[in-house]
């Protein structure tokens, strides 16, 4: 007799353990690690879902008291054995239960119905068909329907069901009758929905600076020792990680193994992938939220099945059920999507390093702006450093401009856009060239400033901004320290303190009104709510259907667009008061990442960094572009 081990789908720190449960011998073929059951649970014998975690010879109670399972559901996906590791492992590092965890690991929640492909195949050898026809033409009242397919499977051998009923228009009569009569065969297959087919294929042919293949080597030469480090591939924006990590995944191909890769937003997945189906075809693939889930759970077949060997998606992607994981790859790396919000809170780096030592592969951290405890884990020699300092035919960096927003609230301009930045959209589009506008309220919680003076309401004890409330108070997150708003600023007696309350839509109207000859498009989570709304944009722009893109922190991440020559960040310091400890270091990590987009082609670049705090260090240093000072 048979037993599994199972853990109940009912999230509670009680029920946080393995049930036994019997196996009946009908279902012992079908029962193994990681299937998802039916039990009898409780007095009452509710019937629930539970996951087998471990089978085994042995009761650990006595026999008799123990229950039988009750069934298998029939849309339910088996997890595969090294993600229930994956998920003990998380368990123990994330402070969730088992059945959270397990829950995460599985990408998609439900086995789908799956898509048929029909396809008439000719069963005859070419002399019989030739004889078949001869005697379908000699009769008075032969079938022309018949002879058109004939004729068709006599040159082509076999052609799809849709293209027969449909451009041929031969009814389904007519084909189960040449079927009967042995002339065909109709051969039956699982179609796998493809959410990417249709993209260009093509070698993209690229020649390496000297530091991407001293970074290259130095990745192979480990790998091809048998070595499964963690490398820190820290570049400057424009310095060619992307091509980097392909000649890495080529190497990791060449072995027969398979690759993940992590980007931090939905948003970034057309252009990555774009790139990597052009380099590698058929075998990428994607997997994110905004799939369909059917086509979600033919790429998690497609994985499990080997037919596909990239992965290229957000944190979840980290999941995908390759059988032979060699290679992870997580492209900046130090964004804050890579922190899950809910349950199991874990962290996609440090997972996805658990995961590689699981499997015995490689992980690659790529930033042009690495996380402090990254970047301090490579110097100490926790992870393998690798630096590319310059841009790919050696562009310059875009020259960075910080304006002062005081100064022009003295002048008299109240817009969101300062002078000097009208000056250059004006410039760009006199040109024919593109402007990205990036407005960062990433984490901004409704904090008061004054535009005076630039003075933010913090924390006497905490040292981080307060937030504003609706019934007008200030509230510290991390203390509970309250305190009235004030009328005007502490610091300057200036009446021009309030809540920053533009957003990228009130933009969208300043620029067209300012420029109404100039083509604008806005992207932020209004315009990308439809399954291809990120990709609909992006390609729009990156075909010159617009000059100017408004967004907000999801168009400057990792897009390259060589016709961008300026770049226009217009509230620089919202994410220094979003009440986070690491808000110094993400402003630099955002500021840094959208002076990047600038100058990527063969026009140098321009970014303008509006700001009421001039002198603030991280400021300052994102303007230098230069992680390293």
């Amino acid at each position: 007799m048979k037993y599994a081990d199972i853990i109940i789908d009912i999230s509670h720190e009680k029920l946080d353990k393995t049930f036994q449960y019997r196996i009946s011998p009908e279902l012992e073929a079908q029962v193994t690690v990681g299937t998802q059951v039916w039990i009898p649970f409780g007095n009452g014998n509710r019937k629930i879902r539970g996951y087998v975690v471990e089978l085994s010879d042995h009761p650990k109670v006595d026999a008799a008291k123990i229950k039988e399972i009750a069934g298998l559901p029939k849309d339910s996906v088996t997890i595969e054995t090294q993600l229930i590791a994956l998920a003990a492992w998380m368990k123990r590092n994330y402070g969730s239960t088992m059945n959270q965890a397990l829950k995460t690991v599985i990408p998609i929640k439900r086995r789908e119905a799956a898509k048929e492909k029909k396809t008439l195949r000719l069963r005859l050898s070419e002399e019989e068909a030739r004889r078949e026809l001869t005697e379908l033409l000699a009769r008075k009242r032969h079938s022309a329907a018949k002879e058109r397919l004939l004729r068709e499977l006599m040159e082509k051998k076999a052609i799809p069901w849709d293209m027969v009923t449909g451009k041929l228009g031969i009814s389904s009569s007519v084909i189960r009758d040449m079927e009967k009569s042995g002339i065909l065969a109709i051969d039956f297959s699982r179609e796998y929905r493809n959410p990417i087919r249709g993209l260009s294929v093509g070698r993209e042919h690229l020649t390496l600076t000297d530091e991407q293949q001293a970074a290259v080597d130095a990745f192979c030469e480990s790998y091809d020792q048998g070595k499964r480090e963690t490398f820190l591939l820290a570049g400057v924006t424009g310095s060619g990680k992307t091509a980097v990590y392909m000649e890495m995944i080529d190497h990791v191909l060449a072995a027969g193994r398979q690759v993940i890769v992590l980007i931090p937003e939905i948003a970034l997945t057309y252009q990555t992938v774009m790139r990597f189906y052009r380099r590698f075809g058929e075998q990428v693939s994607i997997l994110n939220s905004r799939m369909s889930p059917g086509e979600r759970f033919d790429q998690y077949e497609r994985a499990k099945n080997g037919d596909i060997r990239i992965i290229v998606g957000p944190r979840s992607a980290l999941f995908s059920p390759f059988p032979d994981l060699g290679l992870i790859v997580i492209d900046e790396e130090h964004e804050a999507a890579y922190k899950s919000e809910t349950v199991p809170k874990y962290h996609a780096r440090e997972t996805a390093i658990a995961r590689a030592k699981m499997c015995q592969a490689a992980v690659v951290l790529g930033s042009a702006t690495p996380s402090v405890e990254s970047y301090s884990r490579a110097r100490s020699g926790v992870y393998h450093l690798l630096t590319l300092t310059r841009r790919v035919a050696s562009q310059p960096l875009p020259e960075c401009e910080i304006v002062d927003l005081r100064e022009e609230l003295r002048r008299g301009n109240r817009s969101m856009l300062s002078g000097r930045l009208q000056e250059e959209i004006a410039l760009r589009l006199e040109r024919g060239e593109q402007t990205m506008l990036f407005l960062n309220r990433r984490g901004m919680m409704g904090f008061l400033s004054c535009r005076a003076c630039g003075h933010v309401i913090k924390c006497p004890h905490c040292d981080v901004s307060l937030s504003l409330h609706r019934n007008g108070r200030l509230r510290c997150h991390y203390c509970g320290y309250e305190t009235q708003s004030p009328k005007v600023c502490p610091s300057c007696g200036s009446g021009y303190i309030g809540s920053f309350r533009a957003g990228t839509q009130k933009i969208e109207e300043i620029v067209k009104k300012r420029y109404p000859e100039a083509r604008v498009l806005r992207m932020d989570t209004d315009t990308t709510k439809g399954k291809d709304g990120h990709q609909k944009i992006l390609a729009a722009f990156a075909n010159r259907e617009a000059d100017i893109l408004v967004g907000t922190q999801m168009i400057v991440k990792g897009h390259d667009f060589p016709d961008v020559t300026l770049v226009g960040i217009l509230a620089a310091d919202l994410s220094l008061n979003a009440g986070d400890y690491r808000s110094a270091e993400r402003t630099f990590q955002l500021l840094t990442q959208a002076a990047g987009r600038a100058g990527r082609g063969e026009k140098p670049g321009r970014v303008l960094i509006q700001t009421y705090q001039p002198d603030h260090y991280s400021i300052v240093a994102a303007s230098h572009q230069n992680y390293m000072e």
